[in-house]
């Protein structure tokens, strides 16, 4: 089957979100199921420095009165071709913000879209968040091209449909007041990265003004949890750790948070509670409830925090502030960087994640991944990755909370923090968290079934297909 990949991040080259982490792996494993996959995604004026390579030139175009150029290469690690969209509105060393950034995806989606037409023919367009939002649209005119439209972060809508019909071409047919509620209703199949966000989005809580449409498309709505590239995080062979670690061998990872609380100026104590946060800095995060405890918290006990990340002007200069009370315990670095990230999982004896909505959440399934047990608001999916640790039982993977409130939190802090003084039961707990198979095949097999039935195939997998999901998920085993 002929798919077509179409987003505004790929990991690594371009990632801000969990959507990047997605776009970079799920099309790895499809190709190793049989399937020609391919990536469609803008020439980011970055990206030069992390192509190993020149891409080549293949083709130009014409939309939006705009010439553009795509040109051709391959995603690091693999044998993906990769698509990348050139303009001189994606010249800036950036991936989002900017006055233009409604026009300049809107040019994105108009390129893929004359891509698709034109050059390569896809039987399945798999298009991610409102960046590509238009292209279900434009498509439902193709009845040999198939839509999916992949939910990340329902917050982010897109523009209003008055700046869309003064800048491109919006079909007499075409309904929704905002791109992704357009996507939404003219998607073949519509998904979101985890089951329960997919039933909460159906609600005026989580559904940001959405909820009626997703009820009315319910039968069309599909939840299917994200996975992660096990491969790229494998703390057994990760050359950006202090050491390399199995859940056979945790003892090597004290040198990891040693290593760490060295590097984020952090007193060097092996038998302190260190917390760990990699994180946008917004309030989707759970950042204030953050800040109404961790003074409290940090006052009550001997735990350290180190948390890595940027986002919004007002969290980062508070969480700034609070840091210079504890020094030595407290540690805020306001920057994007992956190998600190990975460090931060392999080294940190939990990880912070009390978000106030989580369509499917990555750095959980990292935090595991690396034995750093989370410490997550049942929401989203949260609830789909994290079971409740009961030690009795010595059941479940981490401590979690229910109801958005700081007291809540600060009350799973403390069981956390009361817990790691057990240090049996603690290690038990990070081998059972490490155990956790989070690999994108069992997901990748779902999305499978959904390209099949929206180009009127059989919804099911081929004998084929069922071989070499087998021999894979064995081999990782």
């Amino acid at each position: 089957m002929r798919i077509l990949f179409v987003a505004a991040e790929v990991a690594p080259l371009a990632k801000a979100g969990g959507m990047g982490d997605v776009v970079g792996a799920l099309p790895k494993v499809l190709h190793q199921l049989g399937h020609d996959v391919r990536i469609f995604m803008p020439y980011y004026g970055f990206l030069a420095d992390k192509l190993e390579s020149p891409p080549e030139l293949i083709w130009k175009g014409f939309t939006m009165s705009q010439d553009f150029t795509v040109y051709k290469t391959t995603l690091p690690e693999s044998e993906i071709p990769l698509y990348l969209f050139e303009h001189s509105a994606f010249a800036p060393r950036r991936i989002y913000h900017g006055e233009d950034e409604y026009w300049r995806f809107t040019l994105f989606s108009n390129g893929a879209a004359e891509f698709a037409w034109n050059y390569w023919k896809p039987e399945v367009i798999h298009c991610h968040d409102w960046h590509t939002g238009m292209i279900p649209v434009w498509m439902k005119q193709s009845e040999d091209i198939a839509t999916v439209f992949t939910i990340h972060n329902l917050a982010y809508q897109g523009p209003w449909r008055s700046y869309l019909e003064k800048i491109t071409w919006c079909p007499d047919y075409m309904r929704g007041d905002n791109v992704m509620a357009a996507a939404v209703q003219f998607a073949s199949r519509v998904t979101t990265v985890s089951p329960t966000y997919a039933q909460q989005i159906k609600t005026p809580e989580y559904g940001e003004k959405l909820d009626g449409l997703f009820n009315h498309i319910k039968d069309n709505l599909v939840g299917i949890l994200n996975g992660i590239d096990l491969d790229l995080y494998n703390p057994a062979n990760d050359k950006l750790l202090y050491k390399t670690f199995t859940k056979e061998t945790l003892i090597k990872r004290i040198a990891n948070k040693i290593g760490l609380q060295e590097e984020a100026g952090l007193e060097i104590n092996k038998n302190a509670f260190l917390l760990g946060m990699v994180t946008r800095l917004v309030e989707q995060k759970g950042i204030d409830l953050v800040m109404q405890i961790i003074d409290r918290f940090m006052s009550y006990t001997d735990a350290q925090l180190v948390i890595l990340g940027t986002g919004e002007r007002y969290y980062e200069s508070q969480l700034w502030q609070i840091a210079t009370r504890f020094p030595g315990r407290m540690s805020v670095q306001l920057l994007y960087n992956d190998a600190l990230s990975r460090r931060i999982y392999a080294g940190s004896d939990a990880f912070l994640m009390p978000s106030r909505f989580e369509p499917c959440g990555i750095s959980q399934l990292l935090a595991m991944r690396y034995g750093c047990i989370p410490i997550v608001r049942c929401t989203g999916g949260l609830t789909d990755t994290v079971s409740f640790y009961n030690p009795a039982s010595e059941t479940g993977t981490g401590y979690s909370f229910d109801r958005y409130d700081p007291l809540d939190l600060l009350t799973c802090l403390i069981r956390a923090w009361e817990g790691f003084r057990f240090k049996k039961d603690w290690q038990k707990l990070q081998q059972r968290c490490m155990s956790q198979n989070f690999s994108w095949y069992k997901s990748a097999a779902e999305y499978v079934k959904i390209y099949k039935s929206v180009t009127g195939q059989p919804a099911e997998l081929s004998k084929t297909e069922q071989q070499k999901l087998i021999f894979f998920e064995q081999a990782i085993a």
